[in-house]
Order: structure tokens, then sequence, then C-alpha cells
């Protein structure tokens, strides 16, 4: 989902961090319908030392538009270790070049680049055209978030035609990682545009996308970094726990805004993300708070929790200060 919502948890090995969500516009250059991605050369090694993620204490930064002149100055600038934008600069205007992510990374920072694989924005360059030749990928809208839809993401056209050229894009541009949101989409899909399939199997597939772009890329980049956001449940697919680095994880504490997650689901997740830690997995945590109070508590937790974290606002359009 691209316009407005985010996430993230920390770990033990890498990083600084910023928050996720799905912004209100945020782009990337359309894609050529089903032609294989043009050539990824290898990644060139980071233009300074990458720093190391301190299990507590650590910062992310998650801004996925409204850059400041359309310039990625202020995140390169700023405190966090790891950062998250758009793999777009905005909705419609270009893809973010391996210059500007250089730039970025020179400050010692990973940038990982994040775009959703289980939902597809109607502002997203790749879907018009999906609508015109493929329109049978394209389910059911989100009702939280009108204008996204799900898709069939286990139909391998959706590999060819918006997974794999992304994944490119983000070699290609020299970012550390991606960051992949709605993984959700197996507990959001309309099972009647499932063709067939129960919320197990929707399951096993998300687990196998996530599982393919991770042995995709790191076959062409051995240290780029998978991060999926939310649904840690997927820590019990097989192979999927190996797959990914590290977990974003959105509301753990706080949901938008300042609202505590007290409910079931909350420690359930609490629970999976813990568990994905001690695998020792990183986890980037981001909560929706702007009280004083509520901003010291969630920072609390991530320090009692080791986890990374940064406390934000729901349309991820600007950077967070770190936690006091």
């Amino acid at each position: 989902m691209l316009v407005v919502t985010a996430v993230a948890v920390v770990a033990v090995v890498v990083l600084g961090i910023v928050q996720a969500t799905r912004p209100v516009g945020r782009s990337a250059a359309p894609v050529a319908a089903s032609t294989a991605p043009s050539a990824v050369p290898s990644r060139s090694p980071s233009p300074s030392p990458s720093p190391s993620l301190s299990p507590q204490g650590g910062s992310w930064a998650y801004q996925l538009q409204d850059y400041p002149r359309g310039r990625l100055d202020q995140l390169a600038a700023g405190p966090a270790g790891l950062v998250v934008i758009d793999l777009a600069r905005d909705a419609d205007t270009g893809y973010f070049s391996a210059a500007e992510i250089d730039r970025v990374r020179a400050n010692g920072k990973r940038v990982l680049a994040y775009f959703e694989i289980g939902s597809i924005e109607d502002f997203r360059p790749e879907y018009p055209v999906l609508r015109r030749d493929a329109a049978d990928l394209i389910a059911n809208e989100w009702a939280d978030w009108p204008g996204e839809y799900f898709v069939r993401y286990w139909d391998q056209r959706w590999w060819d035609r918006v997974v794999r050229p992304r994944v490119d894009q983000a070699l290609r541009a020299g970012f550390d990682g991606v960051y992949l949101d709605t993984p959700l989409a197996y507990e959001e899909i309309d099972l009647a545009a499932a063709q067939g399939r129960d919320r197990d199997a929707l399951a096993r597939a998300m687990a196998g996308l996530i599982t393919r772009i991770s042995r995709y890329a790191k076959d062409r980049s051995p240290d780029f970094l998978i991060v999926p956001q939310n649904s840690p449940e997927l820590r019990h697919q097989p192979g999927y726990t190996a797959a990914i680095d590290g977990i974003a994880m959105e509301e753990l504490f706080f949901q938008a805004t300042d609202q505590r997650c007290t409910e079931d689901y909350c420690a359930e997740n609490l629970a999976e993300t813990r568990a994905l830690r001690d695998a020792g997995k990183f986890v980037l945590s981001v909560d929706y708070a702007t009280r004083p109070a509520d901003v010291r508590a969630a920072c609390a937790r991530y320090r009692a929790e080791n986890f990374t974290g940064t406390v934000t606002v729901v349309d991820l359009d600007r950077t967070a200060p770190p936690c006091p």
C-alpha cells in the first residue's frame, strides 16, 4: 500500500531505522509488461563501512513521500543508520538513481527499497498495464485503502510483470535490500478471488513468493537484505525464516494514532516477532503516536525488547526524531 502505512522492527545484525506505512502517492516508474528484465550489474561495495546495529537504542527512518525538494539529503544527514524509502521517488516521477542512493549510503547508512508484493495501487505505473493486459491478476479492492487492490500474487505473471522488475530495479539502483509490504494479502484477499485456495494455501503461496524474492536477489547480491513487513506468523511456513534477514512490524504497541495496542492479535504479533528475534532476525518496529508520553512509552518498549524502533505518523511523509 503506498499511500499511508508502514512498519518496522529491529535486531542484531546490521542497520538503523525509519518508519513505514502506506503513503499517499508514491510512485514507481512504468515497467514493461512481460519483457525479461535487463541485466542487473553487480552492486559496488558500500562507499563506507556498514553500520553495526545495536540491539538497543538503534534508530531507523521510514519515509515514503514528500522528500524535501524531492531529494534524500535530509535522510542522508539524519541520525538513522537504516533508511526505508519508496523504490520510486513519487507517483509517476521515476525511480531514484544509483547516484542518489550512493549519496545516502556514503554516510554509512543502509537503504531499503519499499514496495508491495500482495497488492497494487491504482496510481502505480504497472496498474493500467495490468488492467489492460492481465486484468484477472487484480482481485478485490482493499476496503481500508480505496484505490488499492489485492492481487493473485501466486500467478507467474505477477512475478514476471511486477515483482521481478521491481527487485531488478532495486539491485540496479544500489539499494541494500528490499522492504516488502502487504504479505498480509494472504489474510485479506477475498476467498472468492483465490481460485479455490484456502487461507493455509494462501499463506504457503505468500511465503513461497518471499522465499523466491530472497533466492533471486541473493543469487545476484549475497548481502542483499530481505525484510517483509508484518505477518510474522509466516515464520511457520517451510523455508520462510531462513529466507529473511529481518522483520518489520507496525503497531505492536501503538495503533494510529496514540491508541495502545491491546487486542489479542497485538500479543500474538509480539510473540511471533520475539520468536523471529530469537532466531537471529533483526526487528524494525514502527508505531504511530504523537503524544510525548506515548512516544516515550513506545521507545521504552523497543529498548526492553531489543527492537530497533521508530514512532511516527501514518502518512510517512516526514522523518521522525530518534527515540530519546
